[in-house]
């Protein structure tokens, strides 16, 4: 397939590495110029923002929430029968608070309303070192799973299908109103669960504790600046804490 990346951070980067690993054909940029991208050891063809929405099937953003509205004038320009997937997650300290997010709008909702098309959610609930080093062959006991969420059953099930082919179970996670459910402070997220323990861990996810469990994450990291945290440290606190 042919892939479009817009965003060349931990997430996009390794997206596009496991991408090309399996054979697609891949397009990276970044948001800021091509001259960001000099220097970084990247899979793909690294190329203008402009140039990354040509000839393609699947447009993968993968930017901070508060840059979203930066690239309406890129996505007014992106081909309709392209799939477009947001890897996003809002965090206030780093995006500021969008009045819209904070008054109850679904994050994702919020940036489908920024670039003006649908979209399907993706590749949220995975810390990166998840991401890069955790995928196994389908069919692989105690699998991780990843969770989709979109309005378009068709286009979720290419992302269902790429995300099996990247290595982790997919699971459908509803329409993008529902998509909180697999957003920070809800215990789908980053903690690494299999297919069944993610379709649970989706059911038992709390809108009105969520953010309040995402700041208390946060905080607790803010307390422990000092301490070397491992990547089973940050999916073991992600456990205690959104399952709280």
């Amino acid at each position: 397939m042919r892939f479009g990346i817009i965003g060349a951070g931990s997430i996009g980067s390794i997206i596009s590495k496991k991408l090309v690993k399996n054979g697609h054909d891949v397009k990276i940029a970044d948001a800021r110029g091509i001259e960001r991208l000099e220097g970084k050891e990247l899979a793909g063809t690294p190329v203008r923002v402009e140039d990354a929405i040509k000839n393609i099937e699947v447009l993968i953003i993968s930017l901070p929430v508060e840059a979203m509205p930066s690239i309406r004038n890129i996505i007014d320009q992106v081909e309709e029968e392209v799939i477009i997937v947001d890897t996003s997650n809002y965090y206030p300290f780093r995006d500021g608070k969008i009045k819209e997010i904070e008054n109850g709008m679904v994050e994702s909702v919020w940036v489908s309303n920024q670039l003006g098309r649908p979209i399907i959610k993706a590749f949220n609930n995975l810390l990166a070192h998840t991401l890069e080093n955790e995928g196994t062959p389908e069919g692989t006991s105690g699998r991780i799973a990843i969770a989709i969420a979109g309005n378009d059953q068709s286009q979720k099930q290419v992302i269902m299908d790429v995300v099996n082919e990247l290595g982790f179970d997919a699971v459908d996670s509803g329409s993008l109103s529902d998509s909180w459910r697999q957003q920070p402070g809800t215990p789908a997220y980053c903690t690494e669960l299999t297919k069944d323990e993610l379709t649970n861990a989706l059911e038992k996810a709390n809108k009105e504790k969520a953010s309040l469990l995402r700041d208390k994450v946060i905080e607790r990291f803010a307390e422990e600046k000092e301490a070397e945290f491992s990547h089973k440290d940050v999916v073991n606190l992600n456990r205690e804490i959104y399952n709280s």
